[in-house]
């Protein structure tokens, strides 16, 4: 064959769509829209055979769990509300109420989880060995957060304090308002808000006062007058405070005989609230009682005395 009829004949080929080979002829029927339907249907066949044949073998296994599971999990929110009841008729904790009954509740139903599937015969000790090995790996990753509910847990048992005492732990000092699992939150007089995590105050030296905290506050009077009474007149004026404790009442006596002053030692209690309003009105109100009774508060000071030589 000469170079031009060699051209003219792949430019026929070309310009008139004639196939080179058998397979470009195969691929090209297998692109057609009619073969695509076609393809679609016999997959959408396949699909709704294999749906028939599940349902035909495992038909009354997948009612039989689901009804399993449902009454299982209806059965689990009354056990967990009886629970609730149970805990509040003996007046627990409304944390740990809530947490017992929440926690029967996520036990029962995973343990009908469990049946439900293998009910399907579907074997649950792989998801058992997997749940233990996250739960592992969990555990080690939030060592802190597990031990601040551990402690949580403990607090709320034991109950060495309850919301609305007034509790010292590491250095601060607050109003117990509000006892969480993960922290408690503390509040002082300024409306601070002082949150501090339950592995923080188990296994501390706490400092429990209940509703009140202690004030200490002490008066230098002059030797010439009589400690007796100035004690007897300041406890006649303290039981006129407003806003000490019902519950105690203010201490006062002799705290130390000074170089320069009889000290006296005042110790009263008033709500943690109003902690440092009762301490200034306190003490506006000695000072006004000793001047009105004209008794001298001294400032220190000492005498010298000169001794010529003969």
């Amino acid at each position: 064959m000469s170079k031009d009829q060699l051209f003219k004949s792949i430019g026929e080929t070309v310009f008139t769509n004639k196939p080179l080979t058998a397979n470009t002829q195969e691929a090209d029927n297998s692109l057609h829209p009619t073969n695509l339907l076609k393809d679609e249907i016999e997959q959408v066949n396949r699909f709704y055979d294999l749906l028939i044949d599940f349902f035909a073998n495992y038909s009354f296994q997948l009612v039989g769990a689901l009804i399993i599971f449902v009454i299982g999990y209806l059965v689990a929110g009354k056990i967990a509300g009886w629970v609730l009841r149970l805990c509040e008729r003996h007046k627990l904790d409304v944390t740990l109420s809530r947490f017992l009954a929440n926690t029967t509740k996520m036990l029962i139903v995973v343990m009908i989880t469990i049946i439900a599937l293998s009910k399907l015969g579907i074997s649950v000790t792989p998801f058992i060995a997997a749940i233990g090995a996250v739960s592992l790996g969990a555990g080690l990753a939030l060592q802190g957060l597990l031990a601040n509910y551990a402690a949580g847990f403990n607090i709320i048992l034991i109950r060495p304090f309850v919301v609305g005492d007034t509790i010292e732990v590491q250095g601060v000092k607050g109003l117990v308002e509000e006892v969480l699992l993960a922290y408690t939150i503390l509040r002082d007089e300024d409306d601070v808000q002082i949150m501090i995590p339950n592995k923080h105050i188990v296994g501390e030296v706490l400092h429990n006062s209940s509703h009140d905290s202690l004030i200490e506050l002490s008066v230098g009077i002059d030797y010439r007058h009589n400690p007796v009474e100035v004690i007897a007149l300041l406890e006649k004026t303290l039981a006129e405070l407003d806003g000490g404790s019902s519950h105690r009442a203010p201490l006062i006596g002799i705290d130390e005989f000074a170089d320069s002053a009889i000290t006296i030692a005042i110790r009263l209690w008033a709500p943690t609230v109003n902690l440092y309003a009762t301490k200034y009105k306190a003490n506006e109100m000695i000072y006004a009682a000793l001047e009105q009774a004209q008794i001298k508060i001294p400032y220190p000071q000492r005498d010298v005395h000169l001794i010529k030589s003969a």
